[in-house]
């Protein structure tokens, strides 16, 4: 991966268990993002946040491929200072933040905002260190 492409996932440093991936804007990448994920939380015992995870990190990796061009980065934190929290940020390389909007019940698409924002402790956006954006939900974990 060239660095630019790094540059443009934006994440930002944090000390804990981490891991992340970088798929191409194609669209096998929703489905490689939900194996990545679930295989990683299986590994830090994490079973339980795995479908809440998984459906979250796919709707954000399928809005980067509804608008935007280039390397989504995925990247799932458990900060050591935070113990009870798994950070999860999805990255593209488009600036424009996305908008939470209410889907109307025959829309077939407009909710994954909406998914993010019930489901999730905490979420919002920031913009990527050169270029593009993060958005970020974090998850508390399961005593």
């Amino acid at each position: 991966m060239d660095a630019r492409a790094w540059e443009v996932i934006g994440v930002i440093d944090t000390e804990g268990d981490r891991a992340e991936w970088t798929f191409p804007a194609e669209a096998g990448a929703v489905r490689a993002a939900r194996a990545a994920v679930r295989g990683r939380l299986r590994d830090w015992g994490l079973d339980s946040l795995a479908d809440l995870t998984a459906l979250l990190v796919s709707e954000l990796v399928t809005n980067s491929l509804r608008h935007a061009t280039g390397p989504i980065g995925v990247r799932l934190v458990r900060p050591v200072v935070l113990g009870d929290v798994l950070l999860v940020e999805v990255s593209d390389p488009l600036p424009d933040p996305p908008r939470e909007r209410v889907a109307r019940p025959e829309d077939e698409s407009g909710r994954g905002l909406q998914l993010v924002a019930h489901s999730s402790r905490r979420w919002g956006t920031r913009p990527g260190r050169n270029t593009g954006k993060t958005v970020w939900f974090e998850l508390t974990v399961p005593e």
